[in-house]
C-alpha cells in the first residue's frame, strides 16, 4: 500500500509541475498580448490566472508536506495540511467567482463588446491549456479534496475562457452583447456547485467529521457481528488527511484470550470494505467488569 501511495504521489508531482509551467507560460502570453492589444480585460484575466498558479502551488506544497514523516510533536505529521489547502482553494475560487459575477452584472447594466479577435484567440489558448491542466487531476479529484481543489480551479478557468470564445463569436457575428454576461453567469453557477461542495467537505474534514461515503452503520454492524463481541463503544472515524481515514474503537469481548489474527482480520476488513487506512482497536474483557472510563454510551 505504501508503494502505491508513493507512486501516485510521484504522478501528482509531475501533474503539478506540468500544470504550473503551462499556466505560467499562458499568464506571460496573456499579459503580453494584453499590453500589445491595449486590453485591460486580458491583463486582468492574466492576474486571475496567476492566482490559479498560486492555488496549484498551494495544493502541490500541501501534498508534499503530507508525506513528511511524523515527529514527537506532530505524531500524525503534516497530513492535515491537505485539508487546509483544499479549504483555501475553495475560498480563493469563491472569491474569483464573486469577481466574475460582479463583472457580469456590470456588463448587463453597461453592455460592452468582447474586444476583438485577439482576445478570442488568446481565450481559446486558455481553453486548451486549462483543460489540459484539469485533465491531469481529473482522476484523483474524486478521492482527494486537495486534488479536487486544483481540478476545480483549472476547470473553472477553462469554462470562463470557453465562455469568452463563445460570447466573442456571437458578438462579432450577431451583435448580441447580452450573450457575454449570460454565458459568464451560467459558468459561475456550474462551478459554484462544485466549489460549494469542496468548501463543505473541507470544513467537515477540518473539524474531524466522518468523511462522506463512510458507512458508520455498516462498520457498527460488522464489529458487532463476531460471536465473542458483546458490544462496542467509543467509536470514532475521522480524516487524517484528504486521502486517509482513521478509526478508533473499544470492543468488549466475552473471552480472555484473543490472538493477533483477530485484530489483523478486523483491520484488513475495515480497509478493504470501508476504506479505513488507519485503525486502532482496543479489546476489553467483559468478565473483568466495566472499567473503561470512555464507556459512557454517548455514541457507539
Amino acid at each position: 500500500m505504501s508503494n502505491n501511495n508513493n507512486h501516485e504521489a510521484g504522478n501528482y508531482n509531475r501533474s503539478f509541475a506540468i500544470g504550473v509551467i503551462l499556466n505560467i507560460v499562458f499568464v506571460a502570453i496573456e499579459a503580453g498580448y494584453g499590453v500589445f492589444a491595449d486590453s485591460l480585460a486580458l491583463i486582468a484575466d492574466a492576474g486571475h490566472n496567476l492566482s490559479d498558479v498560486v492555488s496549484l502551488l498551494l495544493a502541490w506544497g500541501a501534498s508534499i508536506l503530507a508525506r513528511k514523516a511524523a515527529t514527537e510533536k506532530r505524531t500524525y505529521g503534516f497530513r492535515k495540511v491537505t485539508v487546509l489547502a483544499s479549504m483555501a482553494s475553495a475560498i480563493i475560487l469563491l472569491v474569483a467567482l464573486g469577481g466574475i459575477t460582479w463583472e457580469a452584472v456590470g456588463r448587463f447594466l453597461n453592455p460592452q463588446p468582447v474586444g476583438g479577435m485577439t482576445i478570442i484567440i488568446v481565450a481559446g489558448i486558455g481553453v486548451v491549456i486549462n483543460t489540459l491542466t484539469a485533465l491531469l487531476f481529473i482522476k484523483g479529484q474524486k478521492q482527494d479534496l486537495n486534488i479536487r481543489g486544483a481540478f476545480l480551479h483549472m476547470a473553472a478557468d477553462a469554462g470562463v475562457s470557453l465562455g469568452v470564445v463563445i460570447a466573442g463569436i456571437f458578438v462579432l457575428y450577431k451583435g448580441w452583447l447580452w450573450i457575454d454576461p449570460v454565458v459568464s453567469l451560467a459558468i459561475v453557477a456550474v462551478v459554484f456547485i462544485g466549489t460549494w461542495g469542496l468548501l463543505r467537505d473541507s470544513i467537515n474534514y477540518s473539524i474531524d467529521a466522518v468523511p462522506r461515503g463512510i458507512d458508520i452503520a455498516g462498520i457498527k454492524q460488522y464489529l458487532n457481528s463476531f460471536e465473542h463481541v458483546c458490544r462496542i463503544h467509543d467509536l470514532h472515524v475521522w480524516p487524517l488527511s484528504t486521502t486517509e481515514i482513521a478509526l478508533t474503537v473499544h470492543i468488549v469481548v466475552n473471552r480472555e484470550l484473543l490472538d493477533n489474527n483477530f485484530l489483523q482480520s478486523l483491520q484488513e476488513h475495515l480497509y478493504d470494505h470501508f476504506g479505513i487506512e488507519h485503525s486502532t482497536i482496543q479489546v476489553e474483557a467483559f468478565a473483568q467488569g466495566n472499567n473503561c472510563m470512555l464507556d459512557r454510551h454517548d455514541f457507539v
